[in-house]
């Protein structure tokens, strides 16, 4: 078998596996969801208990659920009857991670847990093994096999309950209404944080930058004031100084082909009407959404008053790290 059919192969067993545990998934993961969010209210915590593989798994299902507004934390299975047990407090949610739900260290600290107010929700592969019978409540997380071909190593239960773990992440996040506004708090470094952080009036040209002609400008005289501005477009104002329009290099070279007098002609006549803007109040991501969608290069900013005031140019936005 070569490389690449391996390859494949092994993503083939891990796309069954994780049909088989969507397959598997009961009223016991609604109960789960309410069981984290209650905890969140009353001020509790999600604490993950892992070992292994599992315990990797459970690093990562941690960070998103933080990331997300759900506080949780990372309990070592050994450090924990050596004293940092004490991250645990009554009320919180204890997330246990075992495919076989007899890891010796998990199941020993099992009866440590009991001690506190808490409820355990464990995602196993095994529903009969003893942290399954101990817990609250059992996520299953059986799967055929293993990608591995001794059926071994932990390879597509480990993918299982990392996706399991996100599920329950994002349900938690749609039920508690978490916002994009709330996940910028959470990331305020980064793409998404200048992303969502950000207002529009921060990130657009202005002043000489943003290229502005009243409507009877010909067109001649409106290419001169892009080129001044080293711009590829130029905002069209009327008489009162709104928005009217928005002329690009694009219409130029579109009206080339069917007009010989092009350059003596107002730049209204050739311009386009009712172009695509933003208020410089909105969130750069607002920008982003509108220039993906809408495939275009450059978006005129108004103020409330529909008076252009800024220019956001697609180009500008790698070196603003925000895509």
């Amino acid at each position: 078998m070569s490389h690449l059919a391996k390859a494949r192969e092994v993503f083939d067993i891990e796309l069954a596996a994780l049909k088989a545990v969507r397959a598997q998934l009961d009223p016991a993961f609604d109960a789960a969801v309410e069981t984290i969010i209650a905890a969140l209210k009353q001020r509790g915590k999600i604490v993950i208990v892992g070992i292994g593989k599992s315990g990797n798994i459970g690093a990562k299902i941690a960070a998103t659920l933080t990331s997300t507004g759900s506080t949780a934390v990372v309990l070592n299975s050994v450090d924990a009857l050596h004293g940092d047990l004490g991250i645990v407090n009554d009320g919180d949610v204890i997330l246990a991670l075992s495919y076989s739900g007899e890891s010796d260290e998990l199941l020993n600290l099992l009866p440590a847990l009991k001690r506190f107010s808490v409820k355990i929700i464990s995602l196993t592969g095994n529903a009969k093994s003893a942290l399954a019978r101990h817990s609250d409540l059992a996520l299953s997380v059986k799967i055929p096999k293993e990608a591995c071909p001794f059926n071994l190593a932990p390879t597509s239960s480990t993918t299982a309950t990392l996706v399991l773990g996100d599920a329950l992440a994002m349900a938690v996040l749609q039920a508690r209404g978490f916002k994009q506004s709330d996940f910028a708090k959470y990331h305020p470094s980064g793409a998404i944080g200048r992303a969502m952080l950000l207002k529009v009036g921060e990130i657009m040209r202005r002043g000489d930058r943003n290229a502005i002609a009243n409507e009877e400008l010909s067109v001649k005289e409106a290419l001169l004031v892009m080129t001044h501005a080293k711009s590829g477009s130029l905002a069209v104002v009327n008489g009162r100084g709104k928005l009217a329009g928005i002329f690009t290099d694009g219409d130029f070279r579109r009206h080339m082909a069917t007009s010989d007098k092009l350059l003596s002609l107002p730049v209204k006549a050739v311009m386009t009407r009712k172009p695509i803007c933003i208020r410089e109040d909105a969130l750069a991501a607002e920008a982003l959404k509108i220039f993906n969608e809408r495939n275009i290069d450059d978006l005129i900013v108004v103020n409330a008053k529909n008076e252009p005031v800024g220019l956001v140019d697609s180009q500008d936005l790698p070196k603003l790290k925000i895509v």
